[in-house]
C-alpha cells in the first residue's frame, strides 16, 4: 500500500442548513486538496446538524432525510469530490421508499458512492432503524472501515471492524461535553463560545479538562493501539444546536499516538501521512495473531439482550 494523506475536519454545523454545511465542507475539501491531501473525513451527521434532531417526529425527520446516493446532498458530495479529486466522508440523514430512517456515513469520490455505514447503535431519534452490519472498502487501495460514534464505544464493534480486514476506521462523532454518571462529566457553558476570542483560556480549560479531551484520551487511542489500526476521529467545534462541542479531530496512529489534531476554535482541518510500516510494527498486529478464540468463542456468543441507554437524553443521570 502506498502512502496516503488523510485530512480530518471539524466545523460548527447549522441544524437543518445542508446548503451551508455543504458549502464549508467544499471550502474544507478544496483547501485539503490544495495541500495535497487525498482523503478529508468530516462529522457524524456534518450535513444535516445532528443534536436537534432529538425534537423531531417521523414526519420531520423524513422531510430532513434524503436518498443514498441518488439524494440531492449525496450528489452535490460527489460534485465537490470531482471538482477538487478528494475523496470525501461525511453524514446525513437517510430515508428509504418504505420510509424507514437510518444515520448514515458515506464515502464518496468523483465516480460516485464508494461505501455507506448505517449507525449500528443511533439513538438520537427514535424513528431511526440500526445498522445491521459492519463496512468494508477501499481507498487508494487501503482497506477501510466505518462506526459511528457510539458504535466505537462497544469494543467488539472496533474488533470486528478489523478482523474483517480494515486499516484505518473511520470514526465520526458528535461527542464529549455532556452530562453523564462518569465524574466530572457534564455540559460547558456557551457563554464562553461566545467570550472565545475575549477568554479563550477558560473555554479552553473546559475542553480539555474531563468534560471532553480528557475524557476522550482514556479510551480513543486504545481503539487503535489494541487493534493495531488508524483511528481518524472527526468531531464538530462550536454549537450543535444547544451543546457545545470541543472540536479535537485527530488522526491516531497504530501504536495509539496521536499525529495530527485539530487545536483552534476555528472551522479547520489537519492532515496525517497514513504509511503500512506501522500496520506490522505495532503491538496490535501480534496481540490480533496470538489470539485465542477458542476460550472466549462461546461466551462472545451467548445470548444478549442489547440495552442502549444515553444518559443526557434522560432527566436523571
Amino acid at each position: 500500500m502506498d502512502k496516503i494523506k488523510i485530512s480530518t475536519a471539524q466545523f460548527e454545523a447549522k441544524n437543518a442548513d445542508k446548503t451551508y454545511n455543504l458549502s464549508v465542507i467544499e471550502k474544507l475539501a478544496k483547501k485539503a486538496s490544495e495541500e495535497g491531501s487525498d482523503v478529508i473525513a468530516f462529522h457524524e451527521c456534518s450535513i444535516t446538524g445532528y443534536t436537534f434532531a432529538r425534537h423531531l417526529n417521523k414526519e420531520q425527520m423524513l422531510d430532513l432525510a434524503e436518498f443514498v446516493p441518488n439524494g440531492e446532498s449525496t450528489q452535490k458530495l460527489i460534485e465537490i469530490a470531482a471538482k477538487y479529486n478528494i475523496v470525501i466522508l461525511a453524514g446525513l440523514f437517510e430515508k428509504d421508499k418504505n420510509d424507514n430512517l437510518y444515520k448514515p456515513y458515506i464515502c464518496v469520490d468523483k465516480n460516485g458512492l464508494i461505501a455507506k455505514h448505517h449507525k449500528i447503535h443511533p439513538f438520537i431519534n427514535p424513528y431511526l432503524t440500526p445498522g445491521k452490519g459492519y463496512t468494508i472498502f477501499e481507498i487508494n487501495g487501503w482497506k477501510c472501515g466505518i462506526l459511528i460514534c457510539y458504535d466505537n464505544n462497544i469494543i467488539e464493534n472496533v474488533r470486528a471492524t478489523t478482523l474483517l480486514g480494515a486499516n484505518i476506521i473511520f470514526m465520526p462523532h458528535v461527542t464529549m461535553c455532556t452530562p453523564s454518571t462518569r465524574p466530572g462529566a457534564g455540559f460547558v457553558d456557551p457563554k464562553l463560545w461566545q467570550k472565545r476570542e475575549t477568554d479563550p483560556t477558560s473555554l479552553r480549560l473546559e475542553f480539555d479538562g474531563i468534560k471532553g479531551r480528557a475524557w476522550l484520551m482514556k479510551w480513543l487511542p486504545a481503539r487503535a493501539y489494541d487493534n493495531g489500526i488508524y483511528a481518524v476521529f472527526s468531531n464538530p467545534i462550536g454549537m450543535d444546536d444547544d451543546q457545545l462541542k470541543n472540536g479535537c479531530s485527530m488522526i491516531i496512529d497504530p501504536f495509539g499516538d496521536i499525529l495530527a489534531e485539530c487545536r483552534s476554535f476555528d472551522d479547520t482541518f489537519v492532515t496525517a501521512t497514513i504509511t503500512s510500516e506501522k500496520l506490522f510494527n505495532a503491538g496490535g498486529s501480534r496481540y490480533i495473531k496470538a489470539r485465542r478464540p477458542d476460550l472466549y468463542r462461546d461466551i462472545l456468543g451467548e445470548d444478549h439482550n442489547s440495552e442502549q441507554k444515553v444518559a443526557w437524553l434522560n432527566d436523571a443521570y
